[in-house]
């Protein structure tokens, strides 16, 4: 039967992730990391990729991107990963594959919920005790949205920019953000529309969503399927 074509609509952001086979580690060192944001810097040219926020961890990456053309994430996402795992076996002297089969994504209404998405990828690093704050974590987004460095990868989403009327005001306004941490009622959420790649938004978004797509796009709940009525929320 062949694969079910990505949720993916125009100009709507998607949270993409990708982990390694058997949670093996992706990245050995810095020069892995280094090569892969160079060639998902390739692959986002290539492909006319916005990259809102992205974060490296031992065994998978996180991704916020988007583009105005459908199918385009995910030939860049195939272009990335076919490229880095070329050249990590080259270098590591392995075979075979890298990757825990196709990456996972999600997409994500601006409305209300995009920040909420860029919170709980730039504080990975955080709730794994990586690091004690996400700007000490130097490979992800973060560093750029709170206005500590310039990253050519960054593209802040229009959502992003309504923070504030100067890159400071925004990075302020974004650093707030971040404190409040991510509930978690939102990492249930999250993690439920991305394992099952539905549509992380509102009960309107969502209906728009379907209908655009023509197919559903809310997140299955165990046991009977409740009434449409009764369907809860992303969050």
């Amino acid at each position: 039967m062949p694969r079910q074509a990505r949720l993916e609509i125009p100009g709507v952001p998607l949270h993409i992730t990708q982990r390694g086979v058997n949670r093996c580690a992706i990245f050995l060192d810095d020069e892995d990391r280094r090569h892969y944001l160079r060639l998902l810097g390739e692959s986002a040219a290539s492909h006319g990729l916005r990259i809102h926020t992205y974060v490296l961890m031992g065994n998978h990456v996180h991704l916020l991107v988007s583009s105005d053309e459908s199918g385009k994430v995910s030939l860049a996402m195939r272009q990335l990963g076919q490229a880095y795992v070329t050249a990590f076996n080259r270098r590591h002297r392995r075979s075979g594959t890298l990757w825990e089969g196709r990456f996972k994504s999600c997409l994500v209404d601006s409305d209300g919920y995009l920040l909420t998405a860029y919170r709980y990828i730039e504080l990975n690093p955080v709730r794994t005790a990586m690091v004690e704050r996400p700007e000490h974590h130097h490979w992800s987004s973060v560093r750029a949205n709170l206005a500590l460095c310039e990253d050519s990868l960054v593209t802040p989403h229009a959502c992003f920019i309504e923070l504030g009327t100067t890159p400071l005001a925004r990075a302020e306004a974004y650093r707030t953000w971040l404190k409040q941490g991510v509930s978690d009622d939102e990492l249930i959420a999250i993690r439920q529309h991305l394992q099952q790649e539905r549509v992380f938004g509102s009960k309107r978004f969502q209906a728009m969503a379907a209908k655009t797509l023509g197919r559903p796009v809310s997140v299955r709940r165990p046991g009977r399927p409740a009434r449409a009525e009764n369907q809860p929320e992303g969050i």
